[in-house]
């Protein structure tokens, strides 16, 4: 029966792949990568020897109705991104939202995403929260900006490495300098590390300290 399996990959540490990713993985027609190579270290590690398939941010508008047709046809397709759950700032909602109208049937895997761990260890509340991923670079930044300036509930962001000091300015200028801040970075990696405090004291910090690696922002909410 055909099925298309949304896996998560680990964020880092391959202790963190799942024995039902494994399995899934062993076991589909076909993979759909992010970036062939990336995957390939992870498949050749786990001995998975699955055929795999370019589909990325560049491409997936052209190849979803072909992925659907395979599916039509009875193939099982599981569809991962470099590291963490698909479609989470990742390629994988375009294709989920066409077999999903297709009534193709979707199954998405539990496992790693990489604000989960960050918002567990930053401190802040997180019994309510909004995931808001990359911040727009230009258009719409500061109007996105303004608007998070007033809400409650704790935010998420993804930052890369070189953006990051821009970012956290933004957050003193627009949140205020004593809004608490939680930086995580290379999660589940060796050089895993938190930084927390208010936004400038954090900003200080990696000002001195240039960050590197894949890296989660917890900020608190606008306190009521």
């Amino acid at each position: 029966m055909s099925k298309l399996y949304i896996v998560p990959t680990p964020i880092g540490n391959l202790e963190d792949m799942t024995f039902r990713a494994i399995k899934v993985l062993q076991e589909v027609d076909v993979i759909l990568a992010e970036d062939t190579r990336t995957s390939g270290k992870l498949l050749k590690h786990f001995e998975i020897a699955t055929p795999m398939q370019s589909h990325h941010m560049h491409n997936e508008h052209k190849t979803v109705d072909r992925i659907v047709q395979r599916l039509k046809s009875g193939e099982q397709v599981a569809l991962i991104s470099d590291a963490g759950t698909p479609a989470i700032s990742d390629p994988g909602f375009l294709l989920t939202r066409a077999c999903v109208e297709n009534d193709i049937p979707v199954e998405c895997l539990p496992g790693a995403t990489a604000f989960v761990p960050a918002l567990v260890n930053s401190g802040l509340p997180n019994d309510k929260f909004v995931f808001e991923g990359f911040l727009p670079v230009k258009k719409g930044r500061q109007t996105r900006l303004k608007l998070l300036a007033e809400e409650t509930r704790t935010m998420i962001f993804y930052e890369s490495p070189h953006k990051l000091i821009k970012t956290l300015g933004n957050f003193t200028e627009y949140f205020g300098e004593d809004r608490q801040v939680s930086v995580s970075r290379e999660l589940s990696k060796l050089h895993e590390e938190t930084i927390r405090g208010t936004a400038q004291e954090v900003l200080t910090h990696f000002e001195g300290k240039p960050p590197k690696g894949e890296i989660v922002v917890i900020v608190e909410g606008k306190k009521k």
